[in-house]
């Protein structure tokens, strides 16, 4: 998820709003520490979208990412589960990058 495109668009790299992108994605709603809803813009047979939401419970925060993704094509339903073994990989990967990125921060 973070890579060459990631300022993409963007105002600032550290502040993000309404409209801005992220490498294939573009920011549909925001909510400081609680929700980030991105949709693709990368070319598929449907939309797709990620929803990153936080609670906070007993002095912890969890982060739960939600794929969405809407099609109304033969070709889009294969195109999705076909994908669907790589998602898990993938969604720990972010994890692991916003774990890692949150812990420099907190250190800074």
């Amino acid at each position: 998820m973070l890579g060459v495109g990631t300022a993409r668009g963007r105002k600032s790299y550290s502040n993000l709003e309404i409209n801005d992108a992220i490498d294939f994605w573009r920011v549909e709603i925001i909510r400081k520490d609680r929700r980030l809803l991105l949709r693709a813009e990368m070319k598929l047979p449907g939309m797709a979208r990620l929803d990153f939401n936080t609670n906070r419970e007993n002095g912890k925060c969890r982060l739960s990412i939600t794929a969405f993704f809407f099609t109304k094509t033969m070709f889009g339903k294969i195109y999705w589960y076909l994908f669907l073994p790589f998602h898990h990989f993938i969604f720990n990967d972010i994890i692991k990058q916003i774990i890692a990125s949150s812990r420099k921060a907190f250190r800074e």
